[in-house]
């Protein structure tokens, strides 16, 4: 079968690839790709090993390496050589004013029938507040956590604080 991308490597890119796989102090995902490259390469001086065999030397997927010559003849050696930017952008649930409504629902006191707020409660009051369309309990937890000193005095539960100490071994607290 005909690759569509082929790594035809001058003289002068085998040498630093190569100074790069034996080099002590290199990242090792960037030393692995440039040890595929030299296997795939089918310049001159290069062996031309098919994707298998070049994945199982270099010790990673077939996929891997076919990805790794598409990107070093799209983008460029520099490219193949670094880890892919994630192209996944997380916008954040909860802005500033979302937080601090957060924090003032968590001092504010509980629901009727409850002792205190938990992180489900807390997520289902914001959702009904329709501060926000939807958010995790998880979510909920970053932001408390992260803004702790405004709740040293409400009535929330961290679990450090709810009064759980270390269990030995026939069940009973220390």
């Amino acid at each position: 079968m005909r690759k569509l991308y082929v790594v035809r490597l001058s003289a002068e890119e085998r040498e630093r690839l190569d100074g790069l796989v034996r080099k002590g102090r290199v990242a090792a995902h960037k030393r692995r790709h440039a040890q595929a490259l030299l296997l795939v390469d089918q310049g001159e001086d290069g062996p031309s090993l098919p994707d298998r065999e070049a994945a199982d030397r270099a010790g990673m997927a077939l996929r891997t390496v076919e990805r790794l010559r598409e990107r070093c003849v799209r983008e460029g050696l520099e490219a193949a050589l670094e880890r892919r930017r994630r192209s996944r952008e997380r916008s954040q649930v909860l802005d500033g004013e979302a937080e601090a409504r957060l924090v003032a629902i968590a001092c504010s006191e509980p629901p009727e029938g409850c002792a205190r707020w938990t992180l489900h409660l807390l997520a289902g009051e914001l959702e009904s507040r329709r501060i926000v369309a939807a958010v995790s309990h998880e979510t909920v937890r970053r932001v408390l956590k992260k803004r702790r000193q405004a709740l040293a005095a409400a009535d929330v539960v961290h679990s450090a604080q709810a009064g759980c100490g270390v269990r030995v071994r026939d069940g009973a607290g220390s």
